[in-house]
């Protein structure tokens, strides 16, 4: 099937896809339009955001819908307000040459009222957020006994915003006479849990690898000090003049203070955060959506269900903690068929991350160079030429003051007035990157990757000091969870954190000595869900002793380290309580 006419659709949706220039369907759409429109079962369909998949369980929704009934026969759940409005708008386009269908969309930080008043009026599909969709469910203003078509789109998504049991709820109210279609990038435990549950047989459709990055997207990896890391932002966003891109960041302290930064750096950038008011959010993203804002900041959970076509980059100021949020990311770009770049900021001790990165994504993420100042003059010079021969001129807007400007110019030959253009339209990059120093980290990441851990911490051990910290793994304390506590409790994201030592009642963590006072004190009257944070200087020095012990009995050796471990925690535990009191 390589045209939509393939499709066996009617002619008023080709109509209107072809008015939208569609002509040949993407590869979602080839395998889940005819196994929609040829069978009832349920099924399961796993793509990257962008591939098309709106118009995949739309358009032979459209077709099969029943528009002499006011009932309605189709819901869609998706994560986000954006991406409810964006899938309802949709629609509305695909439908344009029917008579009398109606779409609703339903979602949180808006009037109810409206909406009761809007499905009160009649509505074929209704298109919303798990929340108010079972808000207006019990309320008893939206009736799903008689749907035919339940969508789940971006379940992955749903499940990791939490919205686990308004979905179960939801599912468990839709009539069993009905066609279940999920639709993820991801397939975590949680989504197949649903599929398990719900669906019954369903198909299963695969577009690309289970859980990889877009086939269109490059990614690449910028390595330095934690402590340049804005530095090395700011040069990729010079470096590449024409970006429109989503820089992520992990958490909202983050978000603001680098699109501040930015800002006042004079880039054309804003914020996006949970912070912010719907209308705020609304106002940000009609001027990301129209191009007045090149650079959006951003945490994984403000940018869920963006749907925006046309986006060059995205930058990794942090990785998330959870890896696989990394393909929802990357995912934003590169689509349509268009190629886009992920850009990982890290610095020397994510090198195993990154490793387990490309093994999710089935791809290697090249390790390249922070551009240096000379390169990013030398790309933007070329830049500003393109631009200058490219560019279009309106000769009736112009053509009044030429004569003027020829005569303000006439002593000046062509060589002349090109140097002097060119310099007032670049010195300000020619001044920023003079003598600009190289950001790069000066060991390789193969270098990074094959170090010593014990070496680096004893031959760093004169910088650092060890914390003591009163939770472990008994309060499911991760490292990803301390280095957060640590970001969030000391509003920064450059503490350089050394060897971390999580136990089961208590951890330690190395820090330098010089910040550790800093930190001890940013602690105090923080918490760890219920729990009173308590961060001090460790008295206890870990003990080592690499040397293997002859044992002549396998079981008793391994019984003698546990009982070794239990007492090493009870001193410890002796240690934390005289300490408190």
């Amino acid at each position: 099937m390589k045209l939509f006419t393939e499709c066996s659709l009617n002619e008023n949706i080709l109509k209107a896809i072809g008015d939208l220039g569609f002509e040949e369907p993407t590869p979602i759409q080839q395998q889940t339009i005819p196994t929609i429109l040829e069978n009832n079962g349920d099924l399961i369909a796993l793509a990257q955001t962008g591939t098309g998949k709106t118009a995949g369980f739309g358009l032979p929704i459209l077709q099969q819908l029943d528009l002499s009934e006011r009932n309605v026969q189709a819901i869609v759940l998706s994560p986000t307000r954006e991406l409810a409005m964006q899938i309802a708008k949709d629609l509305e386009s695909f439908s344009k040459y029917f008579d009398d269908m109606r779409v609703v969309s339903v979602y949180g930080g808006a009037s109810a009222d409206i909406q009761i008043k809007q499905l009160k009026k009649g509505a074929h599909i209704v298109v919303g957020t798990p929340g108010r969709t079972l808000d207006l469910i019990k309320r008893k203003v939206l009736k799903i006994n008689n749907i035919k078509w339940l969508v789940l789109d971006e379940a992955d998504e749903m499940l990791n915003m939490g919205f686990k049991d308004e979905l179960d709820s939801i599912l468990e109210n839709t009539p069993e006479e009905k066609q279940t279609l999920l639709f993820s990038a991801t397939m975590p435990d949680g989504v197949r849990r649903i599929a398990s549950n719900y669906l019954h047989n369903p198909k299963e459709i695969t577009i690309g690898t289970k859980n990889s990055g877009a086939k269109n997207v490059e990614h690449f990896c910028y390595t330095v000090k934690a402590s340049n890391r804005y530095l090395a932002l700011k040069r990729l966003a010079d470096f590449n003049p024409d970006i429109y891109g989503i820089i992520f960041c992990r958490t909202r302290h983050e978000t603001k203070e680098i699109a501040s930064q930015l800002m006042d750096d004079g880039y054309n950038a804003d914020a996006l955060h949970g912070d912010l008011s719907q209308a705020q959010r609304d106002y940000v993203m009609q001027r990301f959506r129209t191009k007045q804002l090149q650079l959006l900041v951003a945490t994984d959970v403000a940018a869920r269900g963006l749907d925006i076509d046309d986006l060059t980059h995205i930058i990794n100021y942090n990785l998330p903690d959870d890896l696989e949020l990394y393909i929802h990311r990357s995912g934003r770009t590169g689509r349509a068929g268009k190629k886009g770049l992920s850009f990982i900021i890290t610095h020397s001790r994510e090198g195993r991350r990154i490793r387990d990165l490309e093994r999710l994504l089935g791809k290697k993420i090249e390790n390249v160079q922070v551009p240096q100042g000379e390169e990013i003059c030398e790309k933007r010079l070329y830049s500003l030429m393109d631009k200058i021969e490219n560019i279009e001129v309106d000769e009736a807007k112009i053509s009044p003051y030429m004569p003027q400007i020829m005569k303000k110019f006439e002593y000046l030959d062509r060589d002349e007035l090109l140097k002097r253009f060119v310099y007032v339209e670049f010195e300000r990059f020619l001044d920023y990157y003079k003598n600009a120093k190289d950001l790069n980290a000066t060991d390789s990441r193969d270098d990074r990757v094959g170090r010593n851990r014990e070496d680096k911490r004893r031959g760093s051990a004169s910088n650092f000091s060890r914390l003591f910290i009163n939770v472990g793994s008994k309060n499911n304390l991760k490292v990803p969870n301390l280095l957060g506590l640590i970001n969030e409790a000391t509003n920064s994201n450059s503490i350089e954190v050394g060897r971390v030592d999580i136990q089961r009642n208590f951890s330690f963590f190395e820090v330098d000595s010089k910040e550790a006072s800093a930190i001890i004190e940013a602690f105090k009257g923080k918490t760890y869900g219920s729990i009173n944070l308590t961060v001090d200087v460790s008295t206890d020095s870990p003990k080592r002793d690499n040397r293997r012990k002859p044992s002549t009995n396998k079981r008793n050796d391994s019984n003698d380290r546990r009982r070794g471990d239990r007492d090493r925690d009870r001193d410890r535990n002796k240690t934390y309580n005289k300490r408190r009191r």
